[in-house]
Order: structure tokens, then sequence, then C-alpha cells
């Protein structure tokens, strides 16, 4: 017989929150990355599953986990390594190629290239040659300043992915002992546990099986536009592939600079093909259509969520990137998915006493 007084229930509920609220604040600064290994570990624990029929828990594990270090750590890797050489070589160059001549020469033959009036040009010819030597050292400024924050990134982006590892190989481990004991102290019934665990679960394989499919789609279609015209394909599929995490404008990032780019030095060819390829392939037909078909594709699976509404899904990934950056992309969609789940526990709860006359 339970003999618990109110007295003792409120001192352990109390002790209850302290502790919850110690534990985050204590592992807040892991917290980004210890979402990010959950979702991973969630999405790709089927695979687990089957290398564990197989190996023993610790390798399967292992083999998992060396492989979603590769496919996160090489892009990127090879993304900064190549950015801080690109602009170590632009700062070299400021320093020991450029005289104002040259320069005068490049920029005059730039804006022959543009659709503007002989004045306007003119204008811009005379503006640039006077004040020709603060833009250069604002050019090297600037330079410099990137240069160091992507050192800076660096050294964040290998802490958090140290981290990310680290967590996802346990996650792997002892991932179904921990949502076994999350089910025994939750005060719901076990098939109300298993309606917001199992919504968890099929959220987190449609956005990382989406997010990752279509990061691929316009990393692959890009890279063969970007080579049609003799450009690095590699760096720039990469880069393509990166900066579609962030939906309908994380393409443009990349397509629009390099578009203006190349009609401005005249390669107007040239720059119809990119705008084809990063405009229409990918931010048209993979982003607009693709995209909603393979995760609605992914989220039928299981119960209808936030997934299926599209409102709720653009709103929610924007709000997401807003207040938590990139990993808004996931975090966003999912607090609004599992807020409508928490409603159907709720209408599943109480369904006798409500009223739906």
């Amino acid at each position: 017989m339970n003999n618990t007084t109110p007295y003792e229930h409120g001192f352990i509920l109390s002790l209850l929150v302290l502790a919850i609220g110690g534990m985050l604040w204590l592992f807040s600064p892991f917290i980004p990355a210890l979402f990010l290994a959950l979702l991973i570990a969630i999405a790709t624990f089927t695979h687990y599953r089957r290398l564990k029929n197989r190996y023993s828990e610790a390798r399967a594990a292992l083999i998992m986990t060396l492989l979603v270090t590769v496919a996160l750590i090489m892009p990127l890797s090879y993304i900064l390594l190549v950015s801080g050489l690109e602009i170590s070589t632009l700062i070299q160059m400021i320093n020991t190629d450029f005289d104002a001549t040259k320069i005068n020469q490049i920029f005059h033959q730039v804006i022959t290239g543009l659709p503007l009036s002989e004045s306007i040009k003119m204008t811009l010819d005379t503006a640039f040659s006077s004040n020709l030597d603060g833009l250069l050292a604002n050019a090297k400024d600037f330079a410099l300043s990137i240069l160091k924050s992507i050192v800076a990134l660096s050294s964040h982006l290998v802490f958090f992915l140290i981290i990310t590892v680290f967590s996802l190989y346990y996650f792997y481990i002892d991932g179904e002992n921990t949502i076994k004991k999350l089910k025994d102290l939750s005060p719901l019934e076990n098939r109300l546990d298993s309606i917001l665990f199992g919504q968890f679960t099929n959220l987190a394989i449609a956005l990382v099986g989406s997010v990752f499919i279509v990061a691929l789609l316009q990393g692959v279609v890009f890279s063969i536009g970007v080579m049609w015209i003799g450009l690095p394909a590699l760096f720039f599929g990469v880069a393509m592939a990166l900066a579609s995490f962030i939906p309908v404008l994380g393409g443009m990032i990349i397509w629009l600079p390099l578009t203006l780019y190349l009609y401005a030095q005249g390669q107007t060819m040239d720059a119809m093909i990119i705008l084809l390829f990063g405009a229409g392939f990918v931010g048209t037909i993979i982003d607009n259509i693709i995209r909603p078909m393979i995760t609605k594709k992914l989220s039928s699976k299981g119960r209808k969520n936030a997934l299926n509404h599209t409102l709720i899904t653009v709103l929610s990934t924007l709000a997401g990137i807003i207040q938590f950056g990139v990993l808004g992309l996931f975090i966003g969609p999912i607090i609004a998915a599992m807020a409508i789940s928490i409603f159907d526990v709720y209408e599943i709860k109480y369904s006798d006493t409500l009223d739906k006359s």
C-alpha cells in the first residue's frame, strides 16, 4: 500500500524538477550536438539493428558511427579547406600581384559587359579609380576576417562533431534501453507513450532522410551544370549540398552570385547554364516539387503529423531556423509536430468527456 504523504509527493517532484533543470543547465553547451546525434541515431537505427544481427552491439555501433562520421566530416572539411586555401591565395594576390593599372583594366572589362548606359559606366569607372586604394585595403581586411572566421568555425565545428559522434555511438548502444526506461517512468498509458515515441521516430526519419536525400540530389545536379562550363564540380557540388540544408533560399546562396559573376565577365551562356541548373533544376524542381514528395513519402509510413500540413511545415521550419540556426531546420518541425501529437494524446485520453457534437 502506498502511504506517501502530499508533503513527500511535493518534495520528490521538487527534486525531480531541480534534477532536470540542473542537467539541462550542465549540458546546455552540448544540447545542439546531442540533439543532432539523437536525430541521426533514430533515423538510422534500422540499419544499426541489421548490423547488430551480424555483429556485436559495440561493433555494429562502431560501424554505423564511422559511416555517419565520414558522411558528415568529409564534405564539411573539404569545403573549409578549399575555402581557406582560396582566400589565402586571394590575400597573397592582393599583396603582391595586383597593381592599380591591372585592377582598373579588369574593372573596365567587367562594367563594359553590363547592360548600362555609357554615362553610368563612365561614372562607375571614375569612382572606382579614385577609390581604388581604399577598396584594396577593405578587400584585404574582408578576406582576412573571412579567413579568421573559417579558422574559428573549424575549431567550433571540430568540437561540435566530436560531441556528436561520441554521443551517436552510445545512442546506438543504449537507445533501446533508454526508451524502455522512459516508458517505465512515464505516468501515461503504454499506448499513449507509444504514440509519442512513434511520432518522434517517424519525424526523425522523415526529416533527416528528406534533408540528406535532397542535399545529395541538389549537389549532384548542380555539379553537372558547373562541370559543363569547366568550373570545379566537386567544390560547387558539395557547397550546394551543404547550402541546401536551408530550404528555399539555401541554394540561392551558391548559384546567384556565381551567375552574376559569370554574366559580369561577359560569359552570358555560362551564366544562363548556371541559372538553369540553379534556379530551374535545384530551386524549382528539386526544392519545391521533389522535396515535398520525399518528405510526404517518408512521413506517410507513420501517423498523420505536422509534416502533412504544408503551412505548419513551412512556418515551423522558418521559425526554427530563426530561433536555433541551421539545426532549427529539424527542431522547428519537430516541436510543431510533437505539439500536434500531444493534442492527439489529450483527445484519446479524454475522448469520453469531450463534446464532439
